[in-house]
Protein backbone atom coordinates (compact mmCIF):
# COMPACT_ATOMS: atom_id res chain seq x y z
CA UNK A 1 0.00 0.00 0.00
CA UNK A 2 2.82 2.39 0.86
CA UNK A 3 4.51 1.68 -2.46
CA UNK A 4 1.26 2.27 -4.30
CA UNK A 5 0.68 5.51 -2.42
CA UNK A 6 4.19 6.72 -3.17
CA UNK A 7 3.76 5.86 -6.84
CA UNK A 8 0.46 7.71 -6.96
CA UNK A 9 2.05 10.70 -5.25
CA UNK A 10 4.88 10.70 -7.75
CA UNK A 11 2.48 10.48 -10.67
CA UNK A 12 0.35 13.24 -9.19
CA UNK A 13 3.50 15.30 -8.70
CA UNK A 14 4.41 14.83 -12.34
CA UNK A 15 0.95 15.92 -13.38
CA UNK A 16 1.07 19.00 -11.17
CA UNK A 17 4.45 19.92 -12.61
CA UNK A 18 3.02 19.63 -16.09
CA UNK A 19 0.06 21.75 -15.15
CA UNK A 20 2.27 24.46 -13.64
CA UNK A 21 3.98 25.00 -17.00
CA UNK A 22 2.49 27.90 -18.85
CA UNK A 23 1.11 27.52 -22.35
CA UNK A 24 3.98 29.44 -24.05
CA UNK A 25 6.56 27.21 -22.30
CA UNK A 26 4.76 24.02 -23.40
CA UNK A 27 4.50 25.37 -26.92
CA UNK A 28 8.22 26.22 -26.95
CA UNK A 29 9.14 22.73 -25.73
CA UNK A 30 7.00 21.10 -28.41
CA UNK A 31 8.48 23.39 -31.06
CA UNK A 32 12.05 22.42 -30.13
CA UNK A 33 11.33 18.68 -29.81
CA UNK A 34 8.99 18.12 -32.74
CA UNK A 35 9.80 20.86 -35.29
CA UNK A 36 13.54 21.37 -35.85
CA UNK A 37 12.99 23.31 -39.08
CA UNK A 38 10.33 25.40 -37.35
CA UNK A 39 12.81 26.09 -34.54
CA UNK A 40 15.37 27.28 -37.07
CA UNK A 41 12.70 29.47 -38.66
CA UNK A 42 11.80 30.88 -35.24
CA UNK A 43 15.46 31.76 -34.63
CA UNK A 44 15.67 33.52 -38.00
CA UNK A 45 12.41 35.39 -37.39
CA UNK A 46 13.52 36.45 -33.91
CA UNK A 47 16.89 37.56 -35.28
CA UNK A 48 15.12 39.66 -37.92
CA UNK A 49 12.97 41.33 -35.27
CA UNK A 50 15.95 42.05 -33.01
CA UNK A 51 18.09 43.37 -35.86
CA UNK A 52 15.29 45.66 -37.00
CA UNK A 53 14.68 46.84 -33.44
CA UNK A 54 18.34 47.51 -32.55
CA UNK A 55 19.56 48.61 -35.98
CA UNK A 56 21.06 51.84 -34.62
CA UNK A 57 23.20 49.91 -32.14
CA UNK A 58 24.19 47.05 -34.48
CA UNK A 59 25.11 48.97 -37.64
CA UNK A 60 28.84 49.87 -37.72
CA UNK A 61 28.21 52.95 -39.90
CA UNK A 62 25.27 55.21 -40.74
CA UNK A 63 23.36 53.61 -43.63
CA UNK A 64 23.64 56.60 -45.95
CA UNK A 65 27.12 57.80 -45.00
CA UNK A 66 29.30 57.81 -48.16
CA UNK A 67 32.95 56.83 -48.11
CA UNK A 68 33.99 57.91 -51.59
CA UNK A 69 37.56 56.73 -51.18
CA UNK A 70 36.31 53.19 -50.40
CA UNK A 71 33.69 52.98 -53.19
CA UNK A 72 33.13 49.44 -54.50
CA UNK A 73 35.44 48.05 -51.82
CA UNK A 74 35.40 44.27 -51.53
CA UNK A 75 34.46 42.57 -48.25
CA UNK A 76 37.21 43.13 -45.70
CA UNK A 77 37.78 43.61 -41.98
CA UNK A 78 36.78 47.27 -42.27
CA UNK A 79 33.69 46.62 -44.41
CA UNK A 80 32.54 43.08 -43.67
CA UNK A 81 30.16 42.88 -46.66
CA UNK A 82 31.87 45.49 -48.82
CA UNK A 83 30.59 48.86 -50.04
CA UNK A 84 28.44 50.09 -52.92
CA UNK A 85 29.29 52.53 -55.70
CA UNK A 86 28.94 55.50 -53.31
CA UNK A 87 31.08 53.94 -50.62
CA UNK A 88 28.18 53.14 -48.28
CA UNK A 89 28.65 50.12 -46.02
CA UNK A 90 26.46 47.26 -47.23
CA UNK A 91 26.24 45.61 -43.80
CA UNK A 92 24.82 48.79 -42.27
CA UNK A 93 22.33 49.19 -45.10
CA UNK A 94 21.19 45.56 -44.84
CA UNK A 95 20.73 45.94 -41.08
CA UNK A 96 18.61 49.07 -41.53
CA UNK A 97 16.80 47.36 -44.41
CA UNK A 98 15.73 44.66 -41.94
CA UNK A 99 13.83 47.34 -40.03
CA UNK A 100 11.94 48.28 -43.21
CA UNK A 101 11.22 44.62 -43.90
CA UNK A 102 9.92 44.03 -40.37
CA UNK A 103 7.53 46.99 -40.52
CA UNK A 104 6.32 46.23 -44.04
CA UNK A 105 5.99 42.48 -43.43
CA UNK A 106 4.23 42.55 -40.06
CA UNK A 107 1.96 45.57 -40.55
CA UNK A 108 1.07 44.62 -44.12
CA UNK A 109 0.33 41.02 -43.13
CA UNK A 110 -1.79 42.24 -40.19
CA UNK A 111 -3.89 44.44 -42.49
CA UNK A 112 -4.21 41.67 -45.06
CA UNK A 113 -5.20 38.91 -42.62
CA UNK A 114 -7.59 41.19 -40.70
CA UNK A 115 -9.38 42.18 -43.89
CA UNK A 116 -9.50 38.56 -45.11
CA UNK A 117 -10.83 37.36 -41.75
CA UNK A 118 -13.57 39.99 -41.56
CA UNK A 119 -14.80 39.52 -45.13
CA UNK A 120 -14.46 35.74 -45.17
CA UNK A 121 -16.11 35.21 -41.78
CA UNK A 122 -19.09 37.43 -42.55
CA UNK A 123 -19.61 35.94 -46.01
CA UNK A 124 -19.25 32.33 -44.85
CA UNK A 125 -21.47 32.70 -41.78
CA UNK A 126 -24.32 34.84 -43.13
CA UNK A 127 -24.33 33.71 -46.77
CA UNK A 128 -27.30 34.79 -48.87
CA UNK A 129 -27.32 37.99 -50.90
CA UNK A 130 -24.53 39.55 -48.86
CA UNK A 131 -22.22 36.66 -49.69
CA UNK A 132 -23.28 36.76 -53.34
CA UNK A 133 -22.53 40.46 -53.75
CA UNK A 134 -19.20 40.36 -51.93
CA UNK A 135 -18.00 37.27 -53.80
CA UNK A 136 -18.84 38.76 -57.17
CA UNK A 137 -16.74 41.78 -56.21
CA UNK A 138 -13.92 39.45 -55.14
CA UNK A 139 -14.22 37.60 -58.48
CA UNK A 140 -13.89 40.85 -60.38
CA UNK A 141 -10.96 41.88 -58.19
CA UNK A 142 -9.12 38.60 -58.77
CA UNK A 143 -9.56 38.86 -62.54
CA UNK A 144 -6.92 41.58 -62.64
CA UNK A 145 -3.27 40.65 -62.00
CA UNK A 146 -2.27 41.73 -58.54
CA UNK A 147 0.91 43.51 -59.61
CA UNK A 148 -1.00 45.55 -62.19
CA UNK A 149 -3.42 46.80 -59.52
CA UNK A 150 -0.55 47.59 -57.16
CA UNK A 151 1.43 49.49 -59.81
CA UNK A 152 -1.61 51.52 -60.87
CA UNK A 153 -2.47 52.50 -57.30
CA UNK A 154 1.16 53.24 -56.42
CA UNK A 155 1.51 55.48 -59.46
CA UNK A 156 -1.48 57.47 -58.13
CA UNK A 157 -0.49 57.56 -54.44
CA UNK A 158 3.23 58.00 -55.01
CA UNK A 159 6.22 56.37 -53.35
CA UNK A 160 6.42 55.80 -49.61
CA UNK A 161 6.54 53.02 -47.03
CA UNK A 162 3.01 53.49 -45.67
CA UNK A 163 1.54 53.70 -49.16
CA UNK A 164 3.21 50.37 -49.96
CA UNK A 165 1.90 48.78 -46.75
CA UNK A 166 -1.66 49.96 -47.32
CA UNK A 167 -1.82 48.95 -50.97
CA UNK A 168 -0.28 45.50 -50.40
CA UNK A 169 -2.46 44.82 -47.36
CA UNK A 170 -5.72 45.67 -49.11
CA UNK A 171 -4.85 43.93 -52.36
CA UNK A 172 -3.92 40.61 -50.76
CA UNK A 173 -6.61 40.89 -48.07
CA UNK A 174 -9.48 40.96 -50.54
CA UNK A 175 -8.12 37.98 -52.47
CA UNK A 176 -7.40 35.99 -49.31
CA UNK A 177 -10.98 36.25 -48.02
CA UNK A 178 -11.86 33.19 -50.11
CA UNK A 179 -9.73 30.95 -47.87
CA UNK A 180 -11.40 32.14 -44.67
CA UNK A 181 -14.86 31.89 -46.23
CA UNK A 182 -14.24 28.26 -47.19
CA UNK A 183 -13.07 27.44 -43.66
CA UNK A 184 -16.17 29.04 -42.12
CA UNK A 185 -18.49 27.18 -44.49
CA UNK A 186 -16.72 23.94 -43.56
CA UNK A 187 -17.61 24.31 -39.86
CA UNK A 188 -20.94 26.10 -40.25
CA UNK A 189 -23.03 22.93 -40.02
CA UNK A 190 -21.34 21.50 -36.93
CA UNK A 191 -23.43 20.66 -33.89
CA UNK A 192 -21.74 23.06 -31.50
CA UNK A 193 -22.68 26.04 -33.68
CA UNK A 194 -26.29 24.87 -33.86
CA UNK A 195 -26.30 24.38 -30.08
CA UNK A 196 -24.90 27.89 -29.55
CA UNK A 197 -27.69 29.32 -31.70
CA UNK A 198 -30.32 27.19 -29.94
CA UNK A 199 -29.40 28.43 -26.44
CA UNK A 200 -29.71 32.03 -27.60
CA UNK A 201 -26.11 33.04 -28.22
CA UNK A 202 -25.69 36.35 -30.00
CA UNK A 203 -23.96 36.53 -33.37
CA UNK A 204 -20.85 38.34 -32.07
CA UNK A 205 -20.46 35.75 -29.30
CA UNK A 206 -20.83 32.84 -31.71
CA UNK A 207 -18.31 34.34 -34.12
CA UNK A 208 -15.80 35.15 -31.38
CA UNK A 209 -16.09 31.97 -29.27
CA UNK A 210 -17.01 29.25 -31.75
CA UNK A 211 -16.15 30.30 -35.31
CA UNK A 212 -12.83 32.14 -35.08
CA UNK A 213 -11.06 29.63 -32.76
CA UNK A 214 -11.92 26.79 -35.16
CA UNK A 215 -10.56 28.58 -38.23
CA UNK A 216 -7.37 29.68 -36.50
CA UNK A 217 -5.16 27.24 -38.43
CA UNK A 218 -5.75 28.72 -41.91
CA UNK A 219 -5.50 32.23 -40.47
CA UNK A 220 -2.07 31.43 -39.00
CA UNK A 221 -0.95 29.96 -42.29
CA UNK A 222 -2.19 33.03 -44.15
CA UNK A 223 -0.30 35.33 -41.79
CA UNK A 224 2.92 33.29 -42.01
CA UNK A 225 2.70 33.35 -45.81
CA UNK A 226 1.69 37.01 -45.96
CA UNK A 227 4.78 38.25 -44.08
CA UNK A 228 7.36 37.02 -46.63
CA UNK A 229 5.01 37.85 -49.50
CA UNK A 230 4.82 41.44 -48.24
CA UNK A 231 8.59 41.64 -47.99
CA UNK A 232 9.03 40.20 -51.48
CA UNK A 233 6.35 42.46 -52.96
CA UNK A 234 7.93 45.53 -51.38
CA UNK A 235 11.28 44.44 -52.79
CA UNK A 236 9.73 44.01 -56.23
CA UNK A 237 8.11 47.44 -56.09
CA UNK A 238 11.35 49.03 -54.95
CA UNK A 239 13.16 47.16 -57.71
CA UNK A 240 10.75 48.65 -60.27
CA UNK A 241 11.01 52.12 -58.77
CA UNK A 242 7.51 52.26 -57.22
CA UNK A 243 8.34 51.27 -53.66
CA UNK A 244 10.28 53.01 -50.93
CA UNK A 245 12.26 55.89 -52.44
CA UNK A 246 16.03 56.18 -52.06
CA UNK A 247 18.18 56.78 -50.10
CA UNK A 248 16.10 54.77 -47.59
CA UNK A 249 17.83 51.36 -47.33
CA UNK A 250 15.48 48.71 -48.69
CA UNK A 251 16.57 45.24 -49.76
CA UNK A 252 14.62 45.53 -53.00
CA UNK A 253 16.00 48.99 -53.65
CA UNK A 254 19.51 47.70 -53.02
CA UNK A 255 19.01 45.00 -55.64
CA UNK A 256 17.92 47.51 -58.27
CA UNK A 257 19.64 50.54 -59.74
CA UNK A 258 23.33 50.59 -58.93
CA UNK A 259 23.44 46.89 -58.04
CA UNK A 260 22.45 45.99 -61.59
CA UNK A 261 24.88 48.51 -63.08
CA UNK A 262 27.84 47.26 -61.02
CA UNK A 263 26.85 43.60 -60.78
CA UNK A 264 29.96 42.31 -62.55
CA UNK A 265 32.39 44.77 -60.97
CA UNK A 266 31.01 44.35 -57.43
CA UNK A 267 28.78 41.24 -57.27
CA UNK A 268 28.47 41.55 -53.48
CA UNK A 269 26.10 44.50 -54.04
CA UNK A 270 23.44 42.07 -55.31
CA UNK A 271 24.45 38.89 -53.46
CA UNK A 272 24.00 40.04 -49.86
CA UNK A 273 20.55 41.64 -50.16
CA UNK A 274 19.38 38.53 -52.04
CA UNK A 275 20.77 36.24 -49.32
CA UNK A 276 19.00 38.31 -46.66
CA UNK A 277 15.70 38.03 -48.52
CA UNK A 278 16.08 34.27 -48.98
CA UNK A 279 16.83 33.67 -45.29
CA UNK A 280 13.90 35.76 -44.09
CA UNK A 281 11.40 34.16 -46.47
CA UNK A 282 12.56 30.66 -45.50
CA UNK A 283 12.58 31.38 -41.78
CA UNK A 284 9.14 32.97 -41.57
CA UNK A 285 7.54 30.25 -43.70
CA UNK A 286 9.04 27.42 -41.65
CA UNK A 287 8.12 29.06 -38.35
CA UNK A 288 4.54 29.74 -39.44
CA UNK A 289 4.06 26.17 -40.66
CA UNK A 290 5.37 24.73 -37.39
CA UNK A 291 3.26 27.12 -35.35
CA UNK A 292 0.15 26.01 -37.26
CA UNK A 293 0.89 22.36 -36.49
CA UNK A 294 1.37 23.08 -32.79
CA UNK A 295 -1.69 25.28 -32.29
CA UNK A 296 -4.14 23.22 -34.35
CA UNK A 297 -5.71 20.61 -32.02
CA UNK A 298 -6.58 18.38 -34.97
CA UNK A 299 -2.87 17.89 -35.73
CA UNK A 300 -1.64 17.06 -32.23
CA UNK A 301 -2.12 13.31 -32.57
CA UNK A 302 -3.04 12.45 -28.96
CA UNK A 303 -0.01 13.80 -27.15
CA UNK A 304 0.19 14.90 -23.53
CA UNK A 305 -1.58 13.09 -20.69
CA UNK A 306 -3.91 11.29 -23.09
CA UNK A 307 -0.92 9.90 -24.97
CA UNK A 308 0.68 8.75 -21.71
CA UNK A 309 -2.47 6.88 -20.69
CA UNK A 310 -2.66 5.18 -24.06
CA UNK A 311 0.95 4.04 -23.79
CA UNK A 312 0.35 2.68 -20.30
CA UNK A 313 -2.76 0.81 -21.47
CA UNK A 314 -0.87 -0.69 -24.39
CA UNK A 315 2.02 -1.80 -22.16
CA UNK A 316 -0.35 -3.34 -19.61
CA UNK A 317 -2.25 -5.18 -22.34
CA UNK A 318 0.96 -6.53 -23.85
CA UNK A 319 2.27 -7.57 -20.38
CA UNK A 320 -0.78 -8.86 -18.45
CA UNK A 321 1.37 -9.99 -15.52
CA UNK A 322 2.55 -6.42 -14.81
CA UNK A 323 1.21 -5.15 -11.43
CA UNK A 324 -1.13 -2.17 -11.76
Amino acid sequence: MKIANSNSERSSGINTNRKTRSAPVRMLIRLIKEKPLGTAGAVITLALLLIGLFANQLAPYPPNAPHVVDALAAPSAKYILGTDNLGRDLLSRIIFGARISVVVGLVGALISVSLSTILGTLCGYFGGKFDLLVQRFVDAWMCFPGMVIILVVMSILGQGMWQVILVLGIQTGISGSRVVRSAVIGIKGNVYLQAAVAIGGSTPQILAKHVLPNILAPIIIMFSMAVPNMIMSESGLSFLGYGIPPPTPSWGGMLSGSARAFMFMAPWMAIWPGVALAFVVYGVNMFGDALRDILDPRLRGGVGRYGVKVKKAVSIKSNPGTPQ
